[in-house]
């Protein structure tokens, strides 16, 4: 992506693990670099948590905040006003297209790929239900799409008999 605000919208809702309305309601203050934390106000469910804030996006949202001076919230669209979800999802659309993408994609594809690269990673799924601010473990569940991959690493304990 050549557009530094698209590549950084889209980055921070995989890198996060965000839902599209979580990301354009952020607030500059609610990203803590000093933690690396992203505080995620009045979500789902009208709750609060923390999730992620890879040091590698955070390399990516400095220039972001350097180049567009966004005053109130992260992304700001025309007059300085919230960023808009379907704005959002056009600009996955167009990436998408731009590549020669087939298959459908989403922004909330984005968020699947989050819990499921943790999950393929060893991360518990109880911190990945904290880090999507999940109530059941169950609704986590069909976010992580276990790969083949990773079902094939696993020792079987019988072998160990």
């Amino acid at each position: 992506m050549t557009n530094l605000k698209h590549k950084t919208l889209l980055s921070l809702i995989y890198s996060a693990g965000l839902r599209i309305g979580e990301a354009t309601n952020i607030k500059i203050k609610d990203i803590d670099s000093k933690r690396m934390l992203i505080h995620i106000k009045n979500a789902k469910g009208k709750k609060d948590r923390y999730t992620l804030l890879s040091s590698s996006f955070l390399e990516l949202l400095r220039d972001y905040y350097k180049t567009y001076k966004p005053e109130n919230y992260l992304f700001e669209g025309h007059n300085k006003q919230q960023y808009s979800s379907s704005s959002a999802q056009k600009i996955l659309k167009n990436a998408a297209k731009k590549i020669g993408l087939k298959k459908r994609i989403t922004l909330h594809t984005l968020r699947h790929s989050f819990a499921t690269h943790l999950l393929e990673n060893g991360t518990d799924i109880r911190y990945i239900q904290e880090l999507l601010g999940h109530n059941s473990p169950k609704t986590t569940m069909i976010y992580t799409h276990v790969s083949e991959t990773t079902i094939r690493k696993i020792k079987n304990p019988f072998d160990n008999i």
